[in-house]
């Protein structure tokens, strides 16, 4: 699938011309995207890069920049989430901080783990993990 062009129509951008992977979509389609994203991610708890990786990489995205662009999303969507759940009494704070900690030093083992692998290679990678998981969880009492 080929980026959209400013008239929402697939094809090479100007960008993309020039040997960039960045990707031009309009911006209801982004929008849109993100609140399917937001209701999945707030809904699951998977923090919505299992959904959001997968579209940015259809929408022409190479793996790094998919991974990237999708964690700034995920941060403005965790926020939102976080007061929702707050309202509703449904957070742990002290797992959620340790957690966190734990995670601010896995994220940076990944962001420089996923330089080293192909678009290709990371697509199958991420095919496999998510097949894992939800293998896990259909099966799981």
């Amino acid at each position: 699938m080929g980026a959209y062009d400013r008239d929402g129509r697939v094809g090479k951008n100007d960008s993309q011309r020039k040997g960039s992977d960045t990707v031009t979509a309009t911006w209801w389609i982004l929008v849109s995207s993100g609140i399917l994203v937001g209701i999945g991610a707030s809904f699951t708890g998977l923090g919505g890069g299992f959904l959001m990786v997968p579209l940015l990489l259809f929408y022409g995205f190479s793996a790094q920049r998919a991974v990237g662009t999708s964690f700034l999303a995920i941060l403005v969507i965790s926020i939102s989430a976080l007061v929702a759940h707050n309202k509703l009494a449904n957070v742990d704070y002290r797992a959620g901080l340790l957690l966190g900690i734990g995670g601010i030093v896995g994220a940076q083992i990944g962001a420089r783990l996923v330089e080293h692998v192909s678009t290709a290679h990371f697509k199958k990678i991420f095919a496999a993990i998510l097949v894992a998981l939800a293998v896990y969880l259909f099966f799981k009492k």
